[in-house]
């Protein structure tokens, strides 16, 4: 008979809708306890749960789908590596994500880079405007509205383009997004204004824009 720690984690389920968030951090719990002790089938179990979140979050940051791929493994690479060395109460997420976020912060300078030697100070093209609400159903409605805000994320600062990518696509609440970034929930507040004000700006959604939060 299997203990409670051998016992392999359940099929992925909404992860942040309230009445699931309980049972995601005892599953959660368990697959840390059995990742410390060396368990790759533990560690697998969090990869399947996490990687089609992982993928989404680097490619709001690099707004490229092949780098956003590579970056997302190479983040669970890196922190199976590490796993071992965690503390017991450290919950996966928040640690995964800072690992994730400096990996594509790194990918971002370094073709920041490759392109200033490259292009010699030549001009990005402007983003084309839209009159689309900002929200994950109006994105998804249209294959051109969505490279469109991709490209809009693209240009907010790191600071601004996490907490749109954590609240708006990865449906956080704003105490789970502020537990993932280290701050209170009134910087995540602050933040998502500013973000969502500049995203207005980018798309041409002054009049008739929806940033706000829904329920």
């Amino acid at each position: 008979m299997q203990t409670s720690e051998e016992q392999p984690l359940g099929p992925k389920k909404t992860l942040w809708e309230p009445e699931n968030v309980t049972g995601v951090c005892q599953d959660e719990i368990i697959a840390m306890q059995r990742c410390r002790r060396g368990s790759p089938e533990a560690f697998e179990s969090l990869v399947n749960r996490y990687m089609k979140d992982a993928y989404f979050i680097a490619l709001g940051f690099v707004g490229n789908r092949e780098d956003a791929l590579d970056l997302s493994q190479e983040a669970f690479v890196r922190a199976y590596r590490n796993i071992k060395h965690t503390k017991p109460d450290r919950k996966f997420f928040p640690w995964f994500y800072q690992i994730l976020k400096n990996l594509c912060i790194s990918h971002l300078r370094k073709r920041r880079y490759r392109r200033a030697s490259s292009l010699d100070g030549e001009d990005c093209p402007e983003v084309a405007a839209t009159t689309d609400c900002f929200s994950p159903e109006a994105v998804a409605a249209r294959n051109e509205t969505k490279d469109q805000v991709w490209q809009a994320i693209s240009k907010l600062d790191p600071k601004h383009r996490e907490v749109i990518i954590l609240r708006h696509f990865q449906n956080m609440s704003y105490d789970q997004i502020a537990e993932a970034l280290f701050c209170n929930k009134g910087t995540v507040t602050s933040r998502l204004y500013y973000a969502r004000k500049r995203l207005q700006e980018l798309l041409g959604t002054e009049s008739g824009g929806c940033t706000h939060d829904m329920p």
